[in-house]
């Protein structure tokens, strides 16, 4: 079976890379390895979302669902010191990285839990949830955390999901305006959608 960024135990062999970056006005520096998504860079679909992503009007945790080594969560973590981030991930290499990217970057209001989807976040309500999804994993696992995520959100809480028009963002958009009864397109850029919604 091909290995898949995915896999909860990556076989490949390490080979970890670091680099810094700017997002959000603030220097950081990451280290990714081989079974890890994007290796060598912040991808654009994740700095994007980043970029866009504004803070929810209601209180409460942030979840970076598929977390990877973590810029998202990390990064929101540093930009919003008042609010808990939790950075989920089946990957157990990518969230060994993640942690390791939060102490290397001085972000304490961070959480990680080892988790298939919501499968160990269960009992949790969150403010927002973002997610760049395993587009690789299909359709039927990225609704599902479409599916769960509405159930994870407390009312007035958003989802954030970055996608290309490519890999299913016009069927993610039918999705969640079918789970959610309301979907924004915030940006659009280079073929990548950043869509929010909102459980009303």
């Amino acid at each position: 079976m091909t290995e898949h960024y995915f896999s909860q135990k990556p076989q490949s062999k390490s080979s970890p890379k670091t680099w810094n970056y700017q997002l959000k006005g603030n220097s950081y520096t990451f280290t990714s390895d081989y079974g890890v998504f994007s290796k060598n860079e912040v991808d654009f679909g994740s700095r994007l979302l980043i970029e866009s992503f504004n803070e929810p009007a209601v209180d409460g945790d942030l979840l970076d669902l598929g977390c990877g080594y973590g810029p998202i969560g990390i990064t929101l973590a540093n930009c919003y010191r008042n609010r808990n981030v939790i950075l989920a991930d089946v990957n157990e290499r990518a969230l060994k990285l993640a942690e390791q990217n939060a102490k290397l970057n001085h972000v304490k209001n961070v959480s990680f839990v080892n988790s298939d989807r919501f499968s160990n976040i269960e009992s949790h309500t969150f403010a927002a949830i973002l997610t760049n999804p395993p587009i690789r994993a299909g359709k039927k696992v990225v609704h599902a955390m479409f599916e769960e995520s509405k159930q994870a959100l407390g009312v007035q809480g958003e989802l954030w999901v970055v996608i290309q028009k490519k890999q299913g963002a016009p069927s993610a958009k039918e999705k969640l305006y079918d789970l959610f009864g309301n979907v924004e397109v915030v940006v659009r850029d280079k073929g990548y959608y950043i869509l929010r919604t909102i459980n009303v």
